[in-house]
């Protein structure tokens, strides 16, 4: 068992599973508190609950709900659409931390996939016991929300918990435990386990069931016209990602070159994907090498982000001439793949002719581009691979670290700064297969991750909440540049004679 090591802000109320995470007993205080309904109290949000409330309903779409169908108002023009990504910036004591992460869920006795009338149960009894509103599309329950959090499927059933805004890394992971612990407790009582990793271990595309969400049933008929990976992105990946905020264009700039520029370090220390079907794939992260092939014109690399010029009104441009997936109207979604918001916006979109689009369309829109680092009204850091309990904290760490300390953010962007668009593109094709040990200039990657990884642990240091624990899930990683998929592959090819189905166990939550 690790050492315990004793971290707090303020106060004395014990959280997490145990209390537990990695060796770290969690307190915090401030009057925050964390129970079995997550994480609660916290400054600056002071939302109560009634006692006593069973979970309801939300009458929502699974996307943004649209406000009309696109006629009469004043149109938007590329100006609202570029206004509306400025609007996220905010003063540095505003700043949050968001945490999404996706798992496999599947059955304990046969290791087969969960179906979709095992999910319905799981999630009713979340609602039931801890609370959670239902959302609904039709007759199917497809989701949850509870203060901030949001529960969702993703297109085979990978089960996504998408975190509150929250302002420490303590409170992040409090959230995790929490979430996790609720799962845990309503998942076994119906035959079913939850694992972390990139990329689903054992079973095919085939296999795997489809969720009853109409946007995915319009990707799925897309994208194998765009890609041959497409189908495999949708059905048997997962990540763990960050969201994290700007304080100006110019911030934002800086934060969006240093985290596209450092991804494939990222992609590196939680590779964690080395399975197909089965067998070895020949990859550490079979996962962020999936995306290289999905769909060229919305995934990737981001180039223009490093010109000269790069800024709000750029990124507008770019996503208007990334082809859509649909339009949500009247609780209903209209197959628009492949056609243009440029279009939508000009009223000439063949499908819903002379109707223009709301500012829903164009925040449903932007979820569905996919680079590795992505622009809302904050930005998404999405080049990690799903991982167990100790590392989902770990990602947000790692982050926060680089990004919200100004010294180790100026650190980081001047390591990369001269680092050219092969080297980048380069990088981003190598490190799936070789992790760290990629040559890079006259070294090898992994001496840039300790430097990039000091930087991030200063930069907690600095923050002030006792942060630094967090970075432990990635600690060795670093110092010996054998990533969490070698140690699999490793576990694969001698201590389970090659029986993938340990690999449940082994990530098992």
């Amino acid at each position: 068992m690790a050492a315990m090591m004793m971290v707090h802000v303020g106060g004395s109320a014990r959280v997490g599973v145990g209390g537990m995470w990695d060796g770290v007993q969690l307190q915090l205080g401030d009057g925050m508190r964390v129970g079995r309904r997550g994480v609660q109290g916290w400054r600056g949000r002071g939302r109560g609950r009634a006692r006593g409330r069973k979970g309801g309903i939300v009458a929502a779409s699974p996307p943004r709900n649209d406000s009309g169908n696109g006629r009469g108002g004043a149109a938007l023009t590329r100006h609202d659409l570029v206004a509306y990504l400025a609007s996220g910036c905010k003063p540095k004591d505003k700043w949050r931390i968001g945490t999404e992460h996706e798992k496999f869920g599947f059955q304990l006795d046969t290791l087969q996939p969960m179906s979709y009338e095992q999910i319905r149960l799981l999630l009713e009894g979340l609602a039931e016991r801890f609370h959670w509103e239902r959302v609904m599309e039709g007759d199917n329950i497809i989701g949850l929300t509870f203060e901030g959090q949001s529960v969702s499927l993703e297109p085979g059933g990978q089960f996504e918990l998408s975190g509150a805004p929250l302002e420490t890394l303590h409170q992040t992971c409090a959230e995790v435990n929490s979430h996790l612990y609720q799962v845990k407790s309503v998942a076994e009582e119906i035959g079913l386990g939850f694992a972390g990793i990139g990329f689903q271990p054992k079973w095919s595309v085939a296999e795997t069931p489809i969720m009853p969400k109409g946007r995915y049933e319009i990707m799925r008929n897309y994208m194998p016209k765009v890609g041959a990976y497409g189908l495999d992105m949708m059905f048997r990946t997962c990540t763990v990602q960050v969201n994290l905020d700007f304080d100006s264009e110019e911030d934002m700039v800086k934060k969006f070159r240093v985290g596209l520029a450092l991804q494939p370090i990222a992609t590196a220390l939680f590779a964690n994907s080395p399975f197909t079907e089965g067998k070895p794939n020949g990859f550490l992260s079979f996962r962020s090498h999936i995306w290289t092939d999905v769909d060229k014109n919305r995934s990737g690399d981001l180039p223009f982000v490093f010109e000269d010029g790069f800024g709000f009104e750029k990124y507008v441009d770019y996503a208007l001439d990334v082809p859509m997936y649909f339009v949500y109207r009247n609780s209903q979604y209209v197959d628009c793949s492949g056609l243009s918001f440029r279009d939508f916006l000009n009223g000439k979109l063949p499908v819903l002719p002379g109707e223009k689009p709301t500012l829903s369309d164009w925040e449903n829109h932007l979820t569905t581009i996919f680079p590795e680092v992505r622009l809302k009204r904050y930005l998404e850091m999405r080049g990690a691979d799903g991982g167990p309990w100790r590392r989902l904290c770990a990602l947000p760490a790692f982050w926060t670290g680089l990004l919200y300390d100004e010294e180790s953010l100026q650190g980081a962007f001047d390591i990369i700064s001269d680092w050219t668009e092969r080297e980048r593109a380069m990088l981003r094709l190598k490190v799936p297969k070789q992790g760290l040990n990629v040559p890079f200039r006259d070294g090898l990657l992994k001496h840039v991750a300790q430097d990039i990884f000091k930087l991030a642990k200063d930069g907690l240091s600095r923050r002030g909440f006792n942060e630094v624990g967090f970075l432990k899930g990635i600690e060795q990683t670093v110092k010996t540049g054998v990533t969490p998929a070698e140690q699999l592959l490793e576990l694969y090819h001698k201590k389970w004679d090659g029986n993938v189905d340990r690999v449940f166990d082994q990530l098992l939550y």
